[in-house]
């Protein structure tokens, strides 16, 4: 009776089916021919550990692409070959059948009209496809959109891009939206966007999302922390065609896989204490701005191999006195500013904050002051799709003897010019790190 079944859903479907087809099989026809002699149920299996899942409905293996894989193994649960898996329903109709099938193949070859998403707010975001017009509301999502080689996608841009024009030579002129704060929604709506790309949490009690028409998605992702950029990068990829993906994904892994490789083997009790703090201009004494967990500034200490002293003080950031930092004594000490950036060559910014820091009253104790490592760093480069340059900067600050051999100025200007695909003069331009170090 399953069999009958079955049979008969492919009937009722059918007329469906062959419409689809029309468009499906002069593409994709060898490749399936090729794969199905290959694959079995035995030979199909799901995303290992060491992998990320990617995030898109037709993913029906969990793996890190969607693939003819996938659709072997969505054929394989209709069957009853192979237990469901959530990212199976690749129509996301809540039913899993040969409508799937013809999805997983339209995303292969670039032809879905629709694609269904997991964004890293765990909102599911159904998408209308193709995306021709993006506006990204902080400059590490514009960043993200050039890097994937989309930039003339974008239709309009937040002011953090607008003030960058060195790193956006072509985006700081396009039309302003506001802020991610504060987006201007009726501006948004004039530049009739497909996609608006934001953080993961709200700026403001009121979602973007209920501002705008349906016909708009709002896709939220942070593309700063370790554990998420990659699969963020790659599901946007699948939104706005691969362009650099694959390529990006390649560069990443090359050094922040070197860091993580070079520093696991450091016993727990030989590790690096580290200070992580970030400048405040509000004057208020006897107290610093110190990060603790899950954000992408913490995420350079931690793939670094440091330790970093406020993680069990703090849930996420905020105020601790100095005289806790006086009796936790750290190794070193790191400062996060936005007084540099790709926009001042002039880093007397950098310096007064180091100043400042290191002539806390009792700091002068200090094993990070007395030892010279006290460092501050951009918030520009240092987390978005820049994260490994940030990665790299740090680990060789904790563990200089470990990275001898990488430089990170030299990755930064590979960034630049591979992925920007722009003439950055890091010898004249920028202010990123204080003291410079070789």
């Amino acid at each position: 009776m399953k069999t009958k079944s079955k049979i008969l859903a492919v009937v009722e479907i059918a007329v469906v089916l062959c419409s689809l087809l029309v468009v499906a099989i002069p593409a994709i026809a060898t490749e399936q021919n090729q794969e199905m002699q290959k694959a079995s149920a035995s030979e199909v299996t799901t995303a290992s550990e060491d992998n990320f899942v990617l995030g898109v409905y037709g993913n029906a293996n969990e793996d890190d692409t969607i693939d003819m894989r996938d659709l072997t193994y969505v054929k394989l649960i209709f069957f009853g070959k192979k237990p469901e898996t959530e990212l199976a329903d690749a129509k996301y109709d809540g039913k899993i059948n040969p409508l799937d099938f013809i999805q997983i193949k339209l995303i292969i070859v670039g032809k879905e009209k629709e694609l269904t998403v997991v964004d890293s707010a765990d909102r599911i975001v159904t998408v209308r496809m193709p995306i021709e017009r993006i506006v990204p509301l902080h400059m590490r999502h514009a960043g993200t959109v050039c890097v994937l080689g989309a930039e003339d996608k974008v239709v309009g841009v937040d002011k953090t891009v607008i003030a960058r024009e060195r790193i956006f030579p072509v985006l700081s002129k396009l039309p302003c939206v506001g802020t991610v704060r504060a987006p201007d929604t009726e501006q948004i709506l004039v530049l009739n966007p497909d996609l608006i790309l934001t953080f993961t949490t709200a700026p403001s009690p009121e979602l973007l999302e209920d501002k705008l028409p349906e016909t708009v998605a709002v896709i939220r992702f942070d593309f700063s922390r370790v554990d998420y950029l990659k699969q963020e990068m790659k599901v946007l990829g699948y939104m706005v065609g691969m362009g650099e993906v694959d390529d990006y994904l390649e560069w990443y892994d090359r050094y922040v896989g070197t860091v993580k490789e070079r520093v696991s083997g450091i016993p727990e009790e030989d590790k690096v204490r580290v200070f992580m703090e970030r400048e405040r201009k509000d004057g208020k004494e006897g107290v610093r701005w110190a990060y603790a967990g899950k954000t992408g500034y913490t995420d350079l200490c931690d793939v670094a191999g440091g330790v970093n002293i406020a993680k069990d003080y703090l849930d996420y950031h905020g105020e601790v006195e100095v005289e806790w930092v006086l009796k936790q004594n750290p190794d070193v000490i790191t400062g996060l500013s936005y007084s540099g950036g790709y926009e001042i060559d002039d880093p007397t910014g950098f310096e007064r904050y180091y100043r400042e820091i290191i002539s806390l009253p009792g700091f002068e104790n200090l094993k990070a002051v007395k030892n010279n490592r006290v460092h501050i760093i951009s918030g520009d480069f240092s987390i978005g799709p820049q994260l490994p340059i940030g990665v790299v900067t740090v680990a060789k600050w904790l563990y200089p003897d470990l990275f001898t051999d990488l430089d990170p100025k030299a990755i930064h200007r590979e960034f630049l010019t591979r992925f920007m695909r722009i003439d950055y003069d890091l010898d004249k331009w920028g202010v990123f790190v204080y003291p410079e170090t070789s």
